[in-house]
């Protein structure tokens, strides 16, 4: 059996009506079937929740890095991701995953609990403030943005003189995850990432002096029970990935989300009513419109998925957007409930490569949202969001909002 070949493409994901609202062309790619060829892409695509979560899981199905060619230009971007825990299999993985969580377990997540609470309401009073002042604001600029760069700068210790420039490194190195990207970008994204890299060469050699209550201080002390440690070029790759999957995946949660509630008043009024929703509205957030629409693997060896045969070294990738919308394993799959539960969506992966950072991004999550129903209840749309021009990673340029 081979995957589904369509006369055209199953869809152009740089078209602006299939980013506006990808879910109905999902909806069609599951009734067809659930694996489809994307020739663009060069990749077969499982659309179901079950068959996505089977190659998430598939141990014959690996996250095995390419550098971005040549090879000799971009340097600097290739070394994030060779040394990165997600863009290795084990054995690597499991020392990389073993000795991050050994110093993420120190306490870090909880230790920022507050600090993030109250970050969260700080930013939210500020929107207040700017649509006080101004009849509208942005939740884009004003809260979802800045607020988990401060915390992945605040949990690496990066000095507060230094966070502005994590911004704009994770928005450029990011961009290198579409297809078809101009090559002005890719240039762009391999200039960031040598800064990054140099900046964090520097914060370890000061923290290897001065350690500090700080996840960049522990990730340079933690051993195995070997003795080993992380590299330097490890414990970049560590750090750069806090910031990239952290940042994005927390800001595009929000700003759908948020937009998401807007326009499903009824539910944003469930908030209002009863805040003991937000834990699961966090979920069904990252369910309902989620933030990484697409998570590739490249098969290690020959393996067969739901009857279709992918060969050694050719890619697969979960469609992350269309597990979540599957009405096999969510009731009215197209209805925002920010009470769903049981809601096993699988926007944090699943298997080895789950997400590290996952109860972090829902602290900060529900500490936004708990923000957002204390101060703006009565929070509206203020005008049209500008839809960000990327599949893999959807989001909003900006969420203009007044009350």
């Amino acid at each position: 059996m081979t995957a589904v070949q369509p006369a055209q493409q199953p869809f152009d994901p740089a078209d602006p009506a299939f980013l506006a609202d990808p879910y109905p062309t999902f909806a069609a790619l599951r009734e067809a079937g659930p694996v489809h060829w994307h020739e663009g892409m060069g990749l077969h695509l499982a659309v179901t929740h079950g068959v996505a979560s089977a190659v998430l899981r598939h141990r014959s199905l690996g996250r095995i890095w390419v550098d971005a060619e040549p090879a000799a230009e971009f340097g600097a971007f290739n070394l994030l991701h060779q040394t990165s825990l997600l863009e290795n299999e084990p054995p690597t993985h499991t020392r990389l995953r073993r000795l991050v969580s050994s110093a993420f377990g120190r306490g870090h997540v909880e230790r920022l609990r507050p600090w993030v609470e109250q970050l969260a309401d700080d930013l939210v009073a500020g929107l207040a403030a700017t649509i006080d002042e101004t009849g509208s604001g942005d939740v884009l600029a004003e809260v979802a943005a800045p607020l988990p760069v401060a915390v992945i700068a605040q949990l690496l210790g990066v000095p507060e003189a230094d966070r502005g420039l994590l911004q704009p490194w994770s928005n450029a190195i990011v961009k290198m995850y579409e297809f078809g990207l101009a090559e002005a970008r890719r240039r762009e994204a391999e200039q960031a990432s040598a800064e990054f890299v140099a900046y964090l060469r520097e914060l370890i050699a000061l923290r290897r002096n001065d350690p500090g209550d700080d996840l960049v201080s522990d990730l340079v002390a933690v051993t195995d029970a070997d003795g080993a440690r992380l590299t330097e070029d490890e414990l970049i790759g560590t750090a750069v990935l806090l910031l990239m999957a952290g940042h994005e995946a927390s800001v595009n949660v929000v700003g759908n989300g948020v937009r998401a509630l807007l326009q499903n008043p009824q539910q944003w009024q469930r908030l209002l009513d009863d805040p003991a929703l937000l834990p699961t509205a966090a979920d069904e957030l990252i369910r309902y419109d989620s933030p990484l629409q697409l998570f590739e693997r490249t098969a290690v060896e020959d393996v067969e998925i739901a009857g279709v045969r992918i060969r050694e070294g050719e890619k697969i990738a979960a469609l992350l957007g269309s597990a979540a919308r599957d009405p096999e394993v969510f009731a009215e799959p197209d209805r925002l409930d920010v009470g769903r539960d049981p809601n096993p969506h699988i926007g944090f992966g699943l298997g080895i490569h789950y997400c590290l950072g996952a109860p972090l991004a829902r602290i900060e999550v529900i500490a936004t949202l708990d923000a957002l129903r204390r101060r703006l209840p009565t929070l509206s749309s203020a005008g049209t969001p500008r839809r960000r021009g990327e599949f893999v990673i959807r989001g909003l340029h900006d969420l203009p909002v007044s009350r």
